[in-house]
């Protein structure tokens, strides 16, 4: 990186907004625009500063809404098992990787699914 020198990094670089946008949304991160400097470029320096900021002040909410995802994949991996026995070290790693968005379909088709591949089509 940068030909071994690491000073590189911290040169202030520039985004499109557009193009971080696309990045959180592959990335299934929960940053909204709101949460951005205005304009067409982000500088990725200050904005990751304010992001920082931002969320240390919301950091007890963003703890509790990290406790209810993982006990919302908890809770659905021990209803698989009732369900099916023991899952696949697959399924498990599967689900333990997915979206919010993913675990609450398969939450609203639990009753539907009759093997692994039906949870695997609902997850991927």
């Amino acid at each position: 990186m940068f030909a071994g020198s690491y000073d590189g990094l911290r040169e202030n670089r520039k985004i499109e907004t557009e193009s971080f946008m696309m990045a959180v949304t592959f990335t299934h991160t929960n940053i909204r625009r709101d949460d951005l400097p205005e304009g067409d470029e982000i500088n990725m320096c200050k904005a990751m500063d304010q992001l920082f900021q931002k969320f240390e002040k919301k950091g007890e909410s963003i703890g509790i809404e990290k406790g209810k995802y993982e006990e919302k994949q908890n809770t659905l991996k021990e209803q698989l098992k009732v369900k099916f026995g023991n899952l696949s070290g697959n399924l498990e790693e599967k689900l333990t990787n997915t979206s919010l968005e993913k675990l609450n379909e398969l939450t609203l088709n639990i009753f539907n699914v009759t093997s692994e591949e039906d949870i695997l089509k609902i997850i991927n």
